[in-house]
């Protein structure tokens, strides 16, 4: 099978192309070449930008693939190149749009692919939405092989994943547990969420390449295990040998007190339960189970970050706005308790 991931050594598609390559594909990543420790050996890089459309389709020409994966597709603009760039040169073509696109909050805790999909809170999720419309709209009038995929929060080595959290500085987090800084987490903590690793990911995700089956569908992979956020923190501070020193937090006063944008995701997406149903992907992909407990996965993230001091680096910016968050609400719950 030859297949194209268009990105493919991101925090996810890292792990799926590494798969691909273990399982025989021939693997050919289209990017700019700027993450090349984390290309497989066995898979081929044609260098571009695929937001340089006439520069896309000069590399690509002559090119035709079984399968394209477009990691790096997030607003209706992109997905229209690739229907233009790759319409009539592939058997299939996989959109990755996101679980934060399902409804918010949800009417039934447990999410299908059948959950509507509506989410007012967050742009990301909205633009992917429309991705996913327009991509199914082409599909039905002129046949483009379109297969959706909805990933949920998945993780890797290179990622400590949390909620409020630095994403360009991850270590920050373990850091500040470790100095026994106080650290927030939303809510009660009480709420449940679902963290996937991305080697479990990529056996449900390489399963669906050239599936005829999967054309024309919509399904998410994640884990069937689900955890509370004070569960998730708690594990972080196994991993990171020191107990966390937690303040809660309402979701609407952390919104409040941070710099506009912070919390987008996290009224979007994961200050509400999130519980999946697998049984879709398991139905395309039989031999489908996701094995990697977040303890062990945290574990495995913990340990990269150590045999890589360079990227332990701490995100002052991220520590004085936790900080500042803290302290507004440390004044805030004393007042309140005053005049009570």
């Amino acid at each position: 099978m030859k297949v194209l991931f268009i990105g493919g050594t991101g925090l996810i598609s890292e792990a799926v192309s590494k798969l691909a390559v273990e399982r025989g594909m021939e693997l050919y990543l289209f990017n700019r070449g700027e993450r090349n420790e984390f290309v497989p050996e066995g898979a081929q890089v044609i260098q571009g930008d695929i937001r340089d459309a006439a520069g896309a389709a000069a590399a690509l020409k002559g090119y035709e693939f079984d399968v394209v994966v477009d990691w790096i597709a997030f607003t209706p603009e992109h997905v229209q190149s690739d229907i233009e760039l790759f319409a009539g040169k592939t058997k299939q073509y996989i959109f990755i749009s996101s679980a934060s696109a399902y409804q918010k909050p949800q009417k039934n805790y447990l999410i299908t692919e059948e959950t509507p999909l509506v989410n007012p809170y967050w742009q990301y999720s909205r633009d992917k939405i429309a991705c996913e419309e327009l991509l199914l709209e082409v599909h039905r009038t002129s046949g483009f092989p379109v297969t959706i995929v909805r990933p949920s929060h998945t993780y890797g080595v290179t990622a400590i994943p949390a909620a409020l959290t630095s994403w360009a500085h991850p270590w920050s987090l373990v850091e500040r547990i470790r100095k026994g800084q106080p650290i927030v987490i939303h809510g009660d903590g009480t709420s449940l969420w679902t963290l996937t690793h991305n080697t479990d990911f990529a056996k449900g995700f390489v399963g669906l390449l050239g599936n005829p089956e999967a054309i024309g569908e919509a399904v998410h992979i994640t884990s069937d295990e689900s955890l509370n956020w004070n569960q998730i923190y708690a594990a972080i501070g196994v991993a990171a040998d020191r107990e966390p020193k937690v303040v809660h937090i309402s979701t609407d006063f952390i919104a409040a007190h941070t710099p506009a944008g912070t919390a987008d995701g996290l009224i979007g997406d994961q200050a509400v339960s999130s519980v999946f149903d697998n049984s879709k992907i398991k139905r395309l992909v039989p031999e489908f189970t996701a094995t990697v407990p977040f303890a062990e996965g945290i574990h495995r993230s913990v340990e990269w970050f150590e045999a890589h001091p360079q990227l332990c680096t701490v995100d002052t910016d991220w520590n004085k706005m936790l900080d500042t968050l803290i302290s507004r609400h440390g004044v805030d719950a004393k007042l309140l308790s005053y005049y009570v």
